[in-house]
């Protein structure tokens, strides 16, 4: 059952008074208890793609078309007002840089607290007894004490499970994890994986997972979706599209990967396009060793293939 569906969203970023699109037709759907993720090189649309789910963009974004839908209703529709009953309840952000999240003037459980109070009407040791449990959960130790310390106490993954607590605390439906272990240790990447893990599997949690790290999406994602230039390029299960990647950009940012046996890498040629790019056809044309003439007549049409649904002129219906 899906939870949330993204339909033919697109979206521009208006700048000296003339728009840049950045999102072209993206269609997504996350499904009730399942990972979903995205992935792409920096600018493809991975983040604007989630924010526009919690209609936090910057002040010159505009969505011109389309529709996000959770549980059937259009977000799009809501005023301020609305979303904010959504944001931190129901849907929650784990962000990649948790220190920029959380207030250095105030304590842990404060912080916790005040979620725990708007969203969930609770007060004063209700409150508090709520936030342990949420500090509990994500295995943060002597937790009651814990609630007194500041942001500035905890290490980089501490202060990640802190903001995990939040949506915990709350019950969200959904988690958009934006790069959640971006600067943490491998070690303690593990744990966070592993704790978003175990959330999802207790608590039928959904989850959109955003990473440039192709090893966490393998292990995490029942879904990927592989963006560039705003637009999704293939999507389909995350496991086969790691061993049966079509797409010749997803082909090449697997074989990006290090290889252990020759510690060879493979770049991508060239450069990812600027928001103010325009293509007639292909975004990816003047990177890809496969184009042919065709791709630059239009964007290609999706294309379902083995279960994955690909945008390339090399696959027919």
């Amino acid at each position: 059952m899906s939870i949330l569906e993204i339909k033919d969203l697109n979206l521009s970023f208006i700048s000296n008074g003339k728009p840049y699109q950045a999102l072209y037709n993206v269609n997504l759907t996350l499904e009730k208890g399942q990972t979903l993720a995205l992935v792409g090189e920096s600018g493809c649309g991975k983040t604007v793609t989630a924010m526009s789910v919690l209609q936090l963009l910057a002040p010159n974004a505009q969505i011109t078309s389309g529709q996000i839908l959770y549980k059937g209703n259009n977000l799009l529709n809501y005023n301020e007002k609305q979303m904010q009953k959504i944001r931190g309840k129901e849907i929650a952000l784990v962000p990649q840089d948790p220190m920029t999240s959380l207030n250095p003037l105030y304590t842990i459980g404060s912080q916790i607290t005040e979620i725990i109070e708007t969203h969930q009407n609770l007060k004063g040791t209700e409150a508090e007894k709520k936030a342990i449990e949420a500090l509990e959960m994500v295995k943060i130790p002597n937790a009651k004490e814990r609630l007194k310390a500041y942001p500035h106490e905890f290490s980089g993954g501490m202060r990640q499970r802190v903001i995990i607590a939040m949506a915990l605390a709350c019950k969200s439906e959904i988690i958009i994890a934006d790069e959640p272990t971006t600067a943490l240790d491998v070690t303690v990447q593990a744990q966070i994986m592993e704790l978003l893990k175990e959330i999802q599997k207790n608590q039928q949690t959904s989850i959109i997972f955003i990473s440039h790290d192709f090893g966490l999406v393998y292990e995490a994602a029942d879904t990927t979706a592989v963006m560039y230039h705003g637009h999704i390029v293939e999507m389909s299960d995350a496991k086969e599209l790691f061993k049966n990647p079509k797409h010749p950009y997803t082909q090449a940012l697997i074989k990006t990967l290090p290889d252990l046996n020759t510690e060879k890498l493979t770049p991508i040629e060239g450069q990812p396009p600027s928001i103010k790019d325009n293509f007639s056809g292909c975004p990816f044309v003047p990177r890809c060793d496969k184009k042919m003439p065709i791709c630059d007549e239009g964007f290609p049409p999706y294309v379902n293939t083995d279960g994955a649904l690909i945008a390339c002129r090399l696959f027919k219906n």
